[in-house]
């Protein structure tokens, strides 16, 4: 499975049970990106359009085939089906009290590229992508 974030410059993911922020050009991205089925939960399906390569579930992160894509703001994270690690960085500290804890370097990841592009709410959102080598 190909595994999508958005992080804050601590790592942080929500807070509050919330969220930190949403950005509709990331959003478009995400589904330019997305080849074969997006997995989400039913709270991320709402700031997406409406489509059919979207599959809103509780159990999106198991649902998910290998070649599909999981767009994941609610922790807890599992990385173990994960051959692909897309992260979009806000560029922002927002408060946070749920994390992303993974050292993807130590867990067999390599960083393949870096991209850098003008969000809707965001004047540089970062796009990284880590590829599973070992």
């Amino acid at each position: 499975m190909n595994l999508i974030v958005c992080l804050d410059n601590r790592n942080g993911m929500m807070f509050g049970g919330r969220r930190q922020s949403r950005d509709k050009l990331l959003c478009e991205r995400v589904m330019a990106l997305t080849t074969g089925k997006l997995y989400m939960s039913e709270y991320s399906a709402k700031i997406f359009p409406e489509s059919e390569k979207i599959v809103a579930c509780g159990d999106y992160l198991t649902a998910a085939g290998k070649n599909d894509y999981c767009f994941c703001e609610e922790p807890p994270i599992t990385l173990e089906n994960s051959e692909k690690i897309i992260i979009y960085r806000w560029n922002r500290h927002y408060p946070a009290d749920r994390h992303f804890h993974f050292d993807l370097e130590e867990l067999g990841y390599e960083l393949a590229s870096t991209e850098e592009f003008i969000g809707n709410s965001h004047p540089t959102i970062t796009e990284q992508i880590y590829k599973k080598v070992r």
